[in-house]
């Protein structure tokens, strides 16, 4: 299990750092269009290196509890999946070469894994603070 995370998010970055260096613009608020979707690209991938250290810093909290580790590996990559199935519902698209949604389907994708990205850090900060459990507050 721990072997197919690793490589989720090995993907994950390779696919994002491709995106990335494919782009020749900078992100410029009151830009063009290409230059707004580099902002919500530049954006979404704050919030992913956020995440990414949320998920260390819980991972060493819970390093000596073999149980929890497990549970929170098997949640995450369902998270996972569920932010990549959920984007392709919320961008579905029946030509098959995502162009449906225009120029600004980029700015709009980034936007939208901003924003389930940024959730689960809450998520998962939240048990950083509280730990695992349900609080009562």
């Amino acid at each position: 299990m721990m072997k197919s995370l690793i490589a989720i998010i090995f993907l994950l970055c390779v696919c994002t750092a491709t995106y990335a260096d494919a782009s020749a613009f900078k992100c410029n608020p009151a830009g063009n269009q290409a230059e707004l979707n580099q902002c919500a690209l530049d954006e979404y991938q704050a919030a992913d290196r956020k995440l990414n250290d949320t998920w260390k810093k819980l991972m060493a909290k819970f390093k000596n509890d073999k149980t929890a580790t497990a549970k929170l590996k098997a949640a995450q990559k369902a998270w996972l999946a569920f932010r990549d199935a959920e984007i392709e519902a919320t961008f579905a698209c029946d030509t098959g070469d995502r162009r449906c949604w225009g120029s600004m389907e980029p700015m709009l994708r980034h936007g939208e894994l901003t924003s389930l990205t940024q959730a689960r850090t809450a998520r998962l900060q939240k048990y950083l603070q509280n730990g695992l459990g349900v609080s009562m507050n």
